[in-house]
């Protein structure tokens, strides 16, 4: 069987809801099942994307649930939980952020790093498309696409992918992307919620802004460096 022939198979208890991207390498779509109502996202791959098998063994609050992933000679097929919300970057649309909604966003993302950062995962691409707020106030962190688990041994990613302003300078190819990587992220994050704009050309103000600046430091050995996840999330939220 391949990924067609999977998708085919599916079609007799699914129905197709909407797609959710099409690019190059990769497409997510939501289907729903039915007799249950139930949505799931599809993800197809062409090649594999290991982070996803690694990530059906998490189960954590603040991040999708991955039902199963299914490995063919023409890509990858990864069935995900289908999340039921709006992004910060929605949010972002209609005003900035409040000290306290922010203090919450960002608490939380520390948490769901700490977890990824323990199993060896870099995100790489965290920015306000990639947060959800689900209907209950759940914040979650989505799309794994460009995520890889870190290796001792190579001094480089392979690929360089992320997002420009948000993406680290190692990112592009300088040296290896590790768990300093989604500190530098989370930093242009902060500021971008509390002000609107990246911080080079606004910073935010007051013990916000001296983080935003350590956080988003050129040198990863200059940045935050999470020991635990009560010291990280207490480093992004005192000021609050």
């Amino acid at each position: 069987m391949n990924c067609d022939e999977f998708i085919e198979n599916l079609k007799e208890n699914y129905t197709f809801v909407k797609l959710l991207s099409n690019k190059n390498e990769s497409q997510a779509i939501v289907l729903e099942h039915k007799k249950l109502g139930a949505k799931i996202v599809l993800h197809r791959f062409k090649e594999r994307v290991a982070v996803y098998d690694m990530l059906k063994s998490i189960d954590f609050k603040n991040l999708p649930t991955v039902y199963d992933s299914y490995n063919f000679t023409n890509g990858e097929i990864v069935l995900e939980e289908y999340i039921d919300g709006i992004t910060v970057a929605d949010v972002l649309e209609s005003g900035k952020y409040t000290y306290h909604g922010t203090a919450k966003v960002i608490s939380e993302i520390c948490g769901t790093l700490t977890v990824l950062h323990a199993n060896g995962f870099v995100h790489r691409d965290i920015k306000p498309e990639n947060i959800m707020i689900t209907n209950n106030g759940t914040v979650k962190l989505i799309d794994f696409n460009a995520s890889r688990i870190y290796d001792k041994n190579k001094s480089s990613d392979t690929i360089s992918l992320g997002t420009i302003g948000y993406a680290s300078p190692e990112q592009l190819g300088i040296n290896q992307s590790d768990a300093r990587t989604n500190i530098y992220a989370l930093g242009v994050l902060l500021n971008v919620m509390l002000t609107g704009e990246h911080p080079s050309k606004r910073l935010a103000k007051s013990r916000a802004g001296k983080i935003v600046l350590k956080c988003a430091q050129i040198n990863p050995n200059k940045r935050f460096f999470q020991q635990n996840s009560l010291n990280m999330i207490y480093k992004f939220s005192y000021f609050f």
